[in-house]
């Protein structure tokens, strides 16, 4: 099933910007790979949630919301590569959390224990712009466990829903904020480790510059300025360049 051409009505300026469903990588994520990298990079066997643990999370999260959308919130790589499918896109404002690189990934995705790679989080305070997808009511069951298998794959995120400002009027959004006891979190990183990370970290899904690259490029294209990550994207090209 292909997205509608209908989705990108409000946001006509993110058509082609936005990776197919069917064409991500994250649509049907191989854990036995996920497992293996972790292996090798010398991480605990048992470091992702039981298939059942995170379906539990899915379904709590979602109680009392059966037969209704669901509004997704994209800050980080859910923007250009969501991996679900939705039927509306809309620019979305939310109050009470700010985007800040916090996930230190050793894993061998976007870097390994000996270079770090470097992904964002939610954390409270100030206010984040985003995209917010809107899945329909009958393809909530199927498309949310995508994204949990994707998001909640391991500990590190916490999944809630917020209130959203957008265009169209407020939604609550899905959102995934980070979680400060997990090991994968590291709030308030120096900025010198950041650039770091940033520059140097690698793995099977790319590196973390791509990763940054690809958030600012995206929030360029609909008109969102964060002030953070252009400047950590200058300071980076000039390490690496």
């Amino acid at each position: 099933m292909p997205i509608p051409s209908t989705a990108f009505r409000h946001h006509p300026e993110l058509i082609g910007r936005i990776k197919a469903p069917e064409e991500s990588y994250f649509r049907d994520l191989d854990y036995a790979e996920l497992d293996a990298s972790v292996a090798r990079n010398g991480g605990d066997p048992g470091w992702r949630y039981p298939d059942a643990h995170r379906d539990a999370l899915r379904r709590a999260t979602l109680a009392g919301r059966e037969g209704q959308e669901v509004w997704v919130f994209g800050y980080g790589s859910l923007i250009w590569d969501p991996g679900f499918l939705f039927d509306e896109i809309r620019r979305a404002h939310v109050p009470g959390f700010t985007r800040e690189l916090c996930l230190v990934d050793r894993m061998g995705g976007r870097g390994t224990a000996e270079a770090p790679g470097l992904m964002a989080g939610l954390v409270p305070g100030g206010a984040v712009d985003g995209l917010a997808f809107r899945i329909p009511p009958g393809l909530v069951e199927a498309e949310t466990d995508q994204l949990f298998r994707r998001e909640m794959v391991a500990p590190g995120y916490h999944a809630i829903f917020t209130p959203a400002e957008t265009a169209g009027g407020p939604v609550e959004v899905l959102t995934f904020v980070a979680d400060p006891e997990a090991a994968m979190i590291e709030i308030g990183l120096p900025r010198e480790t950041q650039i770091r990370y940033l520059a140097t970290g690698a793995g099977m899904l790319g590196t973390s510059l791509e990763y940054l690259d690809n958030v600012v490029a995206h929030f360029r294209a609909f008109g969102i300025h964060d002030a953070e990550l252009e400047g950590l994207l200058a300071e980076v090209r000039t390490l690496t360049s």
